[in-house]
């Protein structure tokens, strides 16, 4: 088995070290994230709502409309809607394909 040179040994030492320091960011990071949360339950927000905003945010407008196109289309599929989707929706799909 080889070894590293002194410098490559020393550059690898640092790269894992930053990594572990920001592991730890991270952690408090999600905990403070965490307490957002529990803090906005305690006056009444609901959580999950608040969590599929986020994530909807960080999508485009035309990444929302096709989610929800497909969505659409797989829940008729699955006999959740009683209506079919709008014909605007399916071409959509099979454009997207």
């Amino acid at each position: 088995m080889s070894t590293l040179q002194a410098s490559a040994q020393n550059q690898l030492r640092q790269f894992v070290e930053q990594i572990e320091r920001l592991e730890e960011e991270k952690k408090q990071i999600a905990s403070d994230i965490r307490d957002k949360f529990t803090e906005a339950k305690a006056v009444g927000f609901d959580v999950k709502a608040m969590r599929q905003i986020v994530r909807l945010r960080k999508k485009t407008k035309d990444e929302r409309q096709e989610e929800e196109s497909i969505l659409e289309v797989y829940m008729h599929a699955l006999g959740m809607l009683d209506e079919a989707p709008a014909e605007h929706v399916v071409d959509a799909m099979i454009a997207a394909e």
